[in-house]
């Protein structure tokens, strides 16, 4: 049975409770054949002393949205993923509304996994470019 794309985003979102996505309100928003969105507001939640949003925030929704897209493309019943390596560059500062991050394959292999990660802001100004390697590993039974 296919799964429709609002069960896809629904079962997502509810994977996040109690977790640090819940903690940072990071929600999936989006999925596609070969990509996957989440958003996450701009608030003193995730500022950074000078009240702009802090690169730890930034790239942990990156590595959220990335591992999530990752997850979503494997046998969940065989395998789990793990993020291996982040590389995040920060472009702009955010001080208000929310950020984006899609999620999209450069290598979907069956061991490792690249993804390429852009955040954007609510004007689709490009705020961060990440980069995340993830890694699925066999279930032990």
């Amino acid at each position: 049975m296919q799964l429709t794309k609002e069960v896809i985003i629904a079962n997502a979102n509810e994977a996040c409770k109690n977790t640090l996505m819940a903690t940072l309100h990071i929600e999936v928003v989006d999925y596609g054949d070969d990509f996957l969105v989440a958003r996450m507001p701009v608030n003193s939640r995730v500022y950074q002393p000078d009240g702009v949003l802090h690169g730890g925030a930034t790239a942990a929704l990156a590595e959220s949205v990335g591992s999530f897209a990752s997850h979503i493309f494997i046998d969940t019943e065989q395998f789990f993923v793990r993020g291996i390596e982040i590389t995040a560059n920060h472009l702009k500062s955010v001080k208000e509304g929310f950020v984006y991050a899609k999620a999209t394959f450069m290598h979907k292999g069956r061991t490792t996994q690249l993804l390429d990660i852009k955040v954007t802001d609510d004007a689709n100004n490009l705020i961060a470019v990440c980069k995340l390697t993830t890694i699925s590993l066999p279930k032990k039974n």
